[in-house]
């Protein structure tokens, strides 16, 4: 059962929201990082390519885990299907997306 299981993983990097599929999902040994492994992502058979989803296919290509800080989590989601991943790029101005919002960080003396 546990294998047929698909996580929906939304965090922000650099800028820009990451939203990616994944079967395994859970909390690190490292203090406050999360645990993604075992990416899933479209068929390369298709004639229709999403650039965004091919743009995160090879920046994860050679990865086996990725450690995501907690605090850049959105949102983790279990889901029956797999979506497409997405690349959302964020306001620079407002440091946010129409769609995402960080919590709120305070000022630095």
């Amino acid at each position: 059962m546990s294998d047929n299981l698909i996580y929906k993983v939304v965090f922000i990097n650099q800028n820009q929201v990451y939203e990616m599929y994944a079967k395994r999902v859970f909390q690190g040994e490292m203090f406050g990082f999360v645990v993604i492994e075992d990416f899933i992502f479209g068929e390369t058979t298709s004639l229709v390519v999403d650039p965004y989803e091919e743009k995160l296919k090879t920046e994860f290509a050679n990865v086996r885990r990725s450690f995501i800080p907690m605090h850049e989590i959105v949102r983790i989601d279990q889901v029956e299907r797999r979506g497409t991943a997405k690349i959302i790029p964020l306001d620079r101005e407002a440091g946010q997306s129409p769609k995402v919002a960080k919590f709120y960080v305070p000022d630095k003396p």
